[in-house]
């Protein structure tokens, strides 16, 4: 429940709410949408991209001088876990062989090995924790799909194109909105249960940037839904795919022709490495949330570290939008125990209004996800001083769902969002009464590894879907549209690639790469003792991390996992 300090807030909400439902039933718009010139202005001034130091250039590699994400730079600017020499991947055994790679077991991952069952390709499926410890698993609101009579894949297309800033690449959108309902009628093929009317048709809800409503949905569960689904359909085929669970991929193996030919895995059992030879190979490990950018919560899963851009990057992938970091507007505040948990953008999407310490509209519910995130940080600024301040230290503003049974009848809130409800519950906050208190959490990696519409990369035999590419959803991503993108990308993914292991030859296997990375790091003058990818997360409390890093100074940099527990600026603060 919420304390006293926040009741006389609370009832601010309740004052202004009759006016605020009545231009809501009314059907007029409750705050006017920002014009081009004031979202430019909002962005500028208060997106976290913006901000002092967000961004830098990256001095090695295959985008050596663009500017990108500063903690992106420097996982791109550390030393490899692998010591080349001392594993001789020439001469060692595989101790494992499949045709296809798959890296991640999200959705990704799992429409990859499908694909490639059906075209008669045998895969293994290698992930970081379990099958379905994923984003994926993450997700709520909906999927975008271009289903319903009044909507058209044009129509989709031309809404992701604006969204993204109009920076995407066109064959990329064309592609994910084209194929978007084949995709509803495949999930509903495999066992997606969809929501519907009472007449049998889709129901489609609005989301933020769209023109139509679009949102295909499973209440407030559909990543939990189609996750288990598509897990479902992998266990299906246990001849074809193969899976290995908490054995994390830590470089790529490529072979004497620069082809892509595998990947040396870590062991977090046996903490030993372990090597696969494949023909090809599919990244689809997600995004990096669990970098925290800038400092921010984040709604991504706990192994969501941005292991395939590292692992790329190194190899010689190129890198697109890597400046863009998606914050999702509304992230929770209080309680504590969930701050930056994901509340759905379908919240929104079915009247929920963002409200400032003065029960009022600030801006319009529905603008794009980095406009929306910029307002509410914007209201809590100093320049406004219009937030809500938690004894945590958090500000938030209100997102007024009571409105939202009031606008569509009593029970449409806890049928449709289920999870939402249960997750307050606990905590004696009752959502179809109460307000929420929300901040922009960080919550989508809007670049990637760069990828044609076959999923290609630029290293022969490697291809990249979902999270983990770059190119689709430019510089801001439009809600529903993730969920899309690894479905539809996922599946091509497994097509294309599995056609090029029918024909591929693997040549003698290499790390040379691993070498020449650094080497190009020692050429730049790089000095650090972090290692990368990162695997898992450090939340160790602060006093017990000042013990551990009095110990490094007896430890070598390059064989080290503690290491990768702290940043630079932790290390050098406490040990000089």
């Amino acid at each position: 429940m919420y304390p006293d300090y926040l009741a006389g807030l609370l009832k601010e909400v309740d004052r202004t709410r009759p006016h605020r439902l009545g231009l809501a039933m009314s059907g007029q718009p409750v705050y006017p949408p920002m014009n081009a010139e004031e979202r430019k202005d909002v962005l500028s001034k208060y997106h976290p991209d913006f901000a002092p130091g967000a961004r830098r250039p990256v001095r090695i590699g295959p985008n050596k001088g663009e500017e990108i994400t500063a903690e992106v730079a420097e996982m791109l600017e550390a030393h490899s876990m692998v010591e080349p020499k001392l594993m001789d991947i020439h001469l060692r055994e595989p101790d494992y062989e499949t045709d296809l790679l798959i890296i991640g077991g999200g959705g990704a991952g799992c429409w990859a090995a499908i694909e490639a069952a059906r075209n008669g390709v045998k895969s293994m499926v290698v992930t970081k924790l379990r099958m379905g410890d994923a984003n994926t698993m993450m997700s709520e609101g909906g999927m975008q799909a271009a289903v319903s009579a009044t909507d058209s894949p044009t129509r989709h297309y031309l809404d992701a194109i604006g969204g993204g800033h109009f920076e995407n690449k066109p064959e990329l959108v064309r592609v994910l909105t084209e194929d978007g309902p084949g995709v509803v009628a495949e999930l509903e093929r495999l066992g997606v249960i969809w929501d519907k009317m009472e007449d049998g048709t889709m129901q489609v809800l609005h989301g933020g940037g769209t023109s139509r409503r679009r949102m295909v949905s499973c209440r407030d569960y559909i990543g939990a839904i189609i996750m288990r689904t598509l897990m479902d359909e992998v266990k299906n085929h246990p001849d074809m795919i193969a899976v290995r669970e908490f054995e994390p991929a830590v470089e790529l193996i490529l072979d004497d022709n620069g082809h892509c030919a595998g990947a040396v895995l870590y062991s977090l059992d046996t903490e030993q490495f372990l090597t696969v030879k494949a023909k090809s190979t599919v990244i689809t490990t997600g995004g990096f949330g669990r970098l925290h950018i800038r400092g921010f919560a984040t709604t991504n899963h706990y192994g969501a570290t941005g292991d395939g851009l590292v692992m790329a990057y190194r190899a010689g992938g190129k890198l697109a939008f890597m400046d863009s970091v998606q914050y999702h507007p509304t992230g929770a505040v209080f309680p504590e125990q969930i701050a930056g948990f994901l509340i759905t953008e379908k919240i929104r999407g079915a009247g929920g209004q963002p409200l400032n310490k003065f029960g009022d509209l600030f801006v319009f519910p529905r603008e794009p996800r980095d406009i929306e995130s910029a307002a509410i940080i914007r209201e809590c600024s100093s320049d406004r001083n219009n937030g809500i301040e938690t004894y945590a230290g958090r500000a938030g503003v209100w997102l007024d769902s009571p409105i939202i049974d009031m606008i569509h009848g009593s029970g449409y809130t806890r049928h449709q969002f289920p999870g939402m409800c249960r997750q307050f519950d606990r905590f004696g906050i009752d959502i179809v009464k109460q307000p929420m208190l929300i901040y922009p959490s960080l919550h989508y990696q809007n670049g990637g590894i760069e990828i044609n519409e076959r999923c290609e990369t630029n290293i022969p035999g490697l291809y990249v879907a979902g999270e983990a590419s770059g190119g689709v959803h430019g510089r801001n991503r439009l809600m529903g549209n993730s969920v899309l993108d690894y479905n539809v990308f996922g599946r091509r993914a497994g097509q294309h690639a599995s056609d090029y292991a029918k024909s591929a030859t693997v040549g003698r296997l290499s790390l040379d790469h691993v070498r020449k990375h650094a080497e190009e790091m020692e050429a730049a003058c790089i000095q650090t003792d972090l290692i990368s990818p990162l695997i898992l997360p450090s939340y160790t409390p602060e006093d017990v991390k000042i013990q551990q890093l009095a110990r490094l100074g007896n430890v070598p940099a390059r064989h080290s996992m503690l290491r990768n527990r702290f940043s630079p600026s932790e290390r050098k603060t406490h040990l000089g």
